[in-house]
This record gives structure tokens, sequence and C-alpha cells, in this order.
């Protein structure tokens, strides 16, 4: 088993910031905390000290681990998905504030290796990809993550699923995975176009949209946590400036400025 991107021993960012959130929410009750998927990291931690709002608390993980602590009662105010799924997931269970839910950006899938270990690759079902690289496919959780279910229905969609089974390196979310090429721990791995940074990786192939479902990321606030200084900070995330953000992030922009 690959080790986890984060220190041995140490506990998970994920883990920390829910720690942090719950010991403070009880003295900061105005406080936003925002659980949002792994791959919006970059961006958000650039958009948000931007927004010059108090007490603005962001927690990133996979979009199912953090819809799974949402359903278990972790205080959450603003859920930022990668994946519709999981926001249907919340709506059905009545978690979610459905008025305030919006679609706002797209992504892409890409594989990549270590740089300097780039191979050819034919977008192709009768292209051996098994065959083309030794050791084991880095790529977040296929069965819960929503990087990985992608990447996953990819991969069947070409027809090279059945002989990855057992060479997969699975990972918590889709910046562990990136993590385990950057390393060299994989020759090979699947990630959103968004994470990958060209110095560190070499980028092999864009998978085409058409290979899986649409990659759309949802933002909703919380069932009974739609306050004012929670709707600021949706309005926020829907500005034109935070667009722009999000654009030279990588991402596509789903609709404009609400």
């Amino acid at each position: 088993m690959l080790p986890n991107p984060i220190r041995k021993g140490a506990p998970s960012r994920g883990a920390i910031a829910l720690a942090l959130i719950l010991l403070s929410r009880s003295g900061a009750a105005s406080e936003v905390v925002v659980f949002a998927a792994a791959s919006l990291t970059g961006a958000l931690e650039e958009i948000v000290p931007r927004a010059q709002f108090a007490g603005v608390s962001l927690s990133f993980a996979s979009s199912s681990s953090l819809a799974r602590q949402i359903e278990a009662g972790a205080p959450a105010d603003l859920y930022f998905s990668a994946s519709s799924r999981w926001m249907d997931y919340l709506e059905a269970k009545n978690l979610i504030e459905p008025a305030t839910r919006v679609d706002i950006l797209t992504n892409s899938l890409i594989l990549i290796t270590p740089p300097g270990a780039a191979f050819a690759v034919h977008l192709r079902p009768d292209f051996d990809f098994a065959a083309a690289f030794s050791g084991r496919l880095a790529l977040a959780d296929p069965d819960h993550v929503p990087a990985g279910v992608y990447a996953r229905q990819a991969l069947e969609a070409l027809g090279w699923w059945p002989r990855l089974g057992r060479r997969l390196a699975p990972a918590p979310h889709v910046l562990a995975a990136l993590v385990y090429v950057e390393r060299g721990e994989c020759p090979v791995g699947i990630v959103y176009a968004t994470d990958a940074d060209c110095e560190r990786v070499d980028i092999v192939a864009a998978l085409p949209d058409s290979l899986h479902q649409p990659i759309v990321y949802p933002l909703a606030a919380l069932r009974g946590h739609a306050s004012p200084a929670v709707r600021r900070l949706r309005t926020h995330l829907l500005k034109a400036e935070s667009r722009a953000v999000f654009r030279k992030h990588g991402f596509g922009l789903i609709g404009g400025e609400q």
C-alpha cells in the first residue's frame, strides 16, 4: 500500500481542519465553514482571503468524504463539491438548502507521468495501455471519490479497465494521486487538469470529456446554515473576480455572474 502523501504519523489536513472547526464553533458563531473538494484548494485559498470576510474556515478533502462528514453532523455551512452525485446525495437527505444550489465549474481529466517519463498513448480501445507501463496507476478511489469515479468511467469506455484492476494505487483524494506520481511512486496517474503543475509532472494525454459523465462542481448552503454571512460568501464565489481566479486555475465556468 502506498503511503499517504502527508507525513507519517500526522493527522490528515482535512482531519486537522475539521478538529479546528469543532473547537472553534462554540466561540465563533458567525464563522463560515466551507467544506470543499480537494481539487479546489489552490483556487479557494486565493479567492477567500480576497473576500475580506472575517472568520472563514476552509476544509478540503474528497467530495465523498465531506458529504459523509456532513451527514454525520459536521458543522459545515457551505458545501462545494466536485460531483453532482454527492450534492444530490445530501439534497435527498434534506441536508442542503435547494434554493442556494448552483453549478459553477467544470473540469477535465489528464494522464500524467513523473517528469521525463512520458510515453506515447493512443486513446483507442485497441491500444494496450496496461502493457505501456510497469507498476501501478495512481488515481483517486474509483469507488467513491469523484475524480476516481470519472477516471474509471473513462478507462471502461476505452476498454482498458479489465487489465488494470490489480494495478491500481487508489488515493483518498485526487491531490494524493498527484503526489504519488510526483514522487515517482507510480509511473502514471489520472488527475484533474487543474491539478497538474507542468514543472512537477508531464502530461501524457487529455482524456476526452465524452469518455465520462460531465465533471460539474455544485455549491450549496447546508440546511439551516444560509445565514447572511454564508450568503455573502456564496455570492462572492459567483462574482466575476472569483470566476477569473477559477479560470486562472484551469477550471471551466458555467453560466455568468449571479
